[in-house]
């Protein structure tokens, strides 16, 4: 059996933030290398593999409608990833992260989750508990988007 679903809604902001992890793995990598002669030479070496193995999920951020529900991932190795059930949408309003909320993963400071790979756009999901803030270059059509199924599921 085959799907005949076209998603309604899909978008992938691309950025560099995974350069601000490649880049300290080779600071780390090449000091390793020149420190050999040292023994905690091995241990600065070490550091750089999380960053290495983390820094290829942070190349996009894709968003996506997958019928049922909201899709958000980083990508292209896809270790984070959300998903909106639509029938939790309280309320979506177009908006902005503040400088302090940054880029990544993590609690806002103003309260709820902040998904964001670059630029401070963002769409604001009011949940049923809590808060999820979106970051996107494409705010107004995913708000658009998002406003067409509150209170549809």
């Amino acid at each position: 059996m085959t799907s005949d679903f076209v998603p309604s809604y899909s978008h992938k902001q691309t950025s560099k933030l995974c350069f601000a992890l490649y880049l300290p793995a080779l600071i780390l990598i090449i000091s390793a290398i020149s420190l050999q002669k040292y023994p905690d030479s091995l241990i600065v070496g070490v550091v750089a593999i999380p960053l290495i193995l983390l820094a290829p999920a942070f190349h996009y951020l894709k968003v996506a409608d997958t019928g049922q529900h909201l899709s958000v991932r980083f990508g292209p190795v896809p270790l984070f990833a959300t998903k909106v059930d639509y029938s939790n949408i309280q309320k979506v309003e177009a908006g902005r992260t503040l400088l302090l909320d940054g880029w990544g993963i993590h609690m806002s400071v103003r309260g709820g989750w902040v998904w964001n790979l670059w630029g401070r756009d963002c769409v604001v999901v009011h949940l049923r508990k809590g808060v999820l803030r979106i970051g996107t270059d494409d705010a107004e059509n995913l708000a658009r988007f998002l406003e067409g199924k509150v209170g549809r599921g």
